[in-house]
């Protein structure tokens, strides 16, 4: 199709390589070359792990609604009086003990850039470079409303919006999408935007959790006696609400199971990161595995099919306390299976969702 022809069938296109619109006066704004956006998302990560860095970066978590959503005038005098006083000494040990030093950040922001590179040259790679693949952080940087400009300046004027959450869940899935729209809220030139909806049936999703689980008990010393597929936990009263959360993470376990030919007892859902003085979906992951220990389970392995990347609540919380929870109560062997961080069949598994969803676009 020729330059006229495109220009013909979409009014205003930017002439190749000019900067200008095909019609526009000499001294109209430059504009970029017309692109599809892909912005992969995650939760967050603090920019260092001292007191400011840490108080910074948990203030504007616990201060979201979707996460704690109290009345401001109860949350956050005792938020900011109390909590912040001691939180971020507590929190920025533990993210200490897992720092990426040589990068010096944070594993998650690590891993969504490595995730992030392999998605956008499995993309180029199908789609050449009408795609611009880009990754943001709901709370800390990089942010949401830093990337999504970004990309509207790099001429991104549909843009799908990838919470990298299988399982969706108000204080993850829907807090991101909100951040997302609060920029188009400011742009005067909004870009067509699609959010990507919760993955946490999809068979590649499935089967690349799987071959995890495989390898890892390849590789053990011994067969684990049980897998706890653990989860971040939510409020009981979500559940009650309507988020739908707790029921995708038990079909998440069941199609696991069902995939890897198991039998009912041979893995457990639980729950883990409990805050707060209310009750939460259970069972609670560092008080199950201590009485599978009780038991006489010696051996149990743990996988995190919610996180799409390894974290402080995955690789401090449960590689260390949950572990030690269960040794300290009679197990002998504690296996922690990694998340499917930038696995060669999990970034196909993103790929075949994001292709999935720019139907249409490209």
């Amino acid at each position: 199709m020729t330059t006229r022809q495109l220009e013909q069938e979409r009014p205003g296109l930017a002439r190749p390589g000019s900067g200008r619109l095909a019609q526009a006066p000499a001294d109209h704004p430059p504009v970029p070359q017309r692109k599809v956006g892909v912005l992969l998302a995650n939760l967050g990560t603090p920019d260092a792990t001292d007191y400011w860095s840490m108080r910074r970066y948990l203030s504007e978590f616990l201060s979201d609604k979707r996460v704690v959503d109290y009345p401001s005038w109860k949350w956050q005098p005792l938020l900011q009086l109390i909590i912040l006083s001691r939180r971020p000494f507590k929190s920025g040990e533990a993210y200490r003990g897992i720092w990426n030093h040589e990068q010096d950040e944070s594993p998650l922001l690590t891993i969504t850039r490595d995730q992030t590179r392999k998605v956008a040259e499995g993309l180029h790679e199908a789609l050449g470079d009408r795609v611009v693949v880009d990754f943001c952080m709901r709370y800390g940087n990089p942010s949401t409303d830093s990337v999504l400009r970004r990309m509207q300046a790099q001429g991104c004027e549909r843009i799908l919006f990838f919470p990298l959450y299988p399982q969706y869940a108000s204080p993850t899935t829907a807090t991101a999408n909100d951040q997302a729209f609060r920029t188009l809220m400011t742009l005067k030139w909004q870009p067509a935007l699609r959010t990507v909806p919760a993955y946490f049936d999809h068979p590649a999703y499935i089967g690349a959790l799987a071959n995890s689980v495989r390898e890892a008990y390849a590789a053990a010393e011994s067969v684990p006696e049980v897998l706890v597929a653990s989860y971040h936990g939510v409020p009981k009263r979500f559940l009650m609400e309507g988020d739908p959360y707790h029921c995708q993470c038990q079909k998440t376990t069941r199609l696991l199971k069902e995939r890897l030919g198991w039998g009912d007892d041979a893995i457990v859902t639980a729950f883990q990161s409990k805050f707060g003085p209310e009750e939460w979906v259970g069972p609670a992951t560092v008080e199950h595995v201590a009485e599978l220990a009780r038991q006489g389970r010696k051996h149990i392995a743990v996988v995190s099919p919610a996180f799409a990347a390894d974290c402080v609540e995955t690789l401090e919380e449960i590689n260390e306390e949950i572990k030690a929870s269960f040794l300290s109560a009679g197990g002998e062997r504690f296996t922690y299976i990694p998340c499917l961080n930038d696995r060669d069949d999990h970034i196909a598994a993103l790929l075949s969702i994001i292709r999935n969803e720019l139907a249409g676009w490209c």
